[in-house]
């Protein structure tokens, strides 16, 4: 039976792909790339830090402007502290792990006292309830006491450090209170005592400071995201 012989001819047609979205892809790949070697670099992570990175990397990759958390939560913080008239005793700061607020134990407590004062229920019922809402939810919460040298023995508070311990716990305990940490997993509550002042509670010659002692005596409420550190 004689062989057929078919010659086959082979189109190659050149079909023009846009590639385009290659480069956009090279472009976040090695974003996020870079974006990890930073993480793995960082030995402590910085809120401020992580958050613009993670910004910048959203916006280059969205080309929209990211809001970063910590940034919205300090300025409602900021708002409560303003329409509660209590500039003069509390401070909102931004620092390496996050949010710092510190409230004058002036203000909050009576001398000797772990007891709220009637202004400091009224303004940490407003900061309980901005931290209660659902956006604020993955932030931990951590209050810190501290007092000034001066000593104390009471019954109740046989050194400073169970006097500021007190006043911490105070705190935490009426936001556990409003609902804010109802699982006990979000919040805790530590005493430095007086070592940890933020100015010298004495001169050169040992005399006190009334100006600096009043301002090492206060209640510290760190508000950091979950992932940058663990309890």
């Amino acid at each position: 039976m004689p062989r057929r012989s078919r010659s086959r001819m082979q189109r190659v047609e050149e079909e023009e792909v846009n590639e385009d979205w290659l480069a956009t892809y090279a472009d976040a790949i090695t974003l996020l790339m870079a974006f990890f070697v930073m993480l793995v670099s960082f030995s402590k992570i910085e809120i401020p830090i992580f958050e613009k990175v993670q910004a910048g990397i959203a916006e280059e990759i969205g080309k929209r402007e990211v809001v970063r958390p910590t940034q919205v939560l300090e300025t409602d913080l900021k708002d409560v502290v303003f329409n509660m008239a209590m500039d003069s005793a509390v401070s909102v700061s931004t620092d390496d792990e996050g949010l710092l607020m510190e409230m004058g134990s002036g203000s909050f407590f009576q001398p000797g006292s772990a007891n709220l004062t009637n202004d400091a229920v009224l303004f940490l019922k407003d900061i309980g309830d901005l931290l209660q809402e659902p956006r604020y939810l993955g932030f931990q919460i951590e209050v810190t006491g501290h007092t000034d040298d001066s000593p104390i023995s009471s019954p109740r508070f046989p050194s400073n450090w169970e006097l500021a311990a007190g006043r911490a716990i105070a705190v935490v305990r009426f936001f556990h209170a409003l609902g804010v940490d109802p699982d006990g997993k979000r919040m805790r509550a530590i005493s430095y005592g007086d070592t940890k002042p933020k100015l010298p509670n004495r001169d050169d010659f040992g005399n006190p400071i009334p100006e600096n002692r009043e301002a090492n005596r206060r209640i510290e409420i760190r508000i950091f995201p979950k992932y940058s550190r663990v309890f």
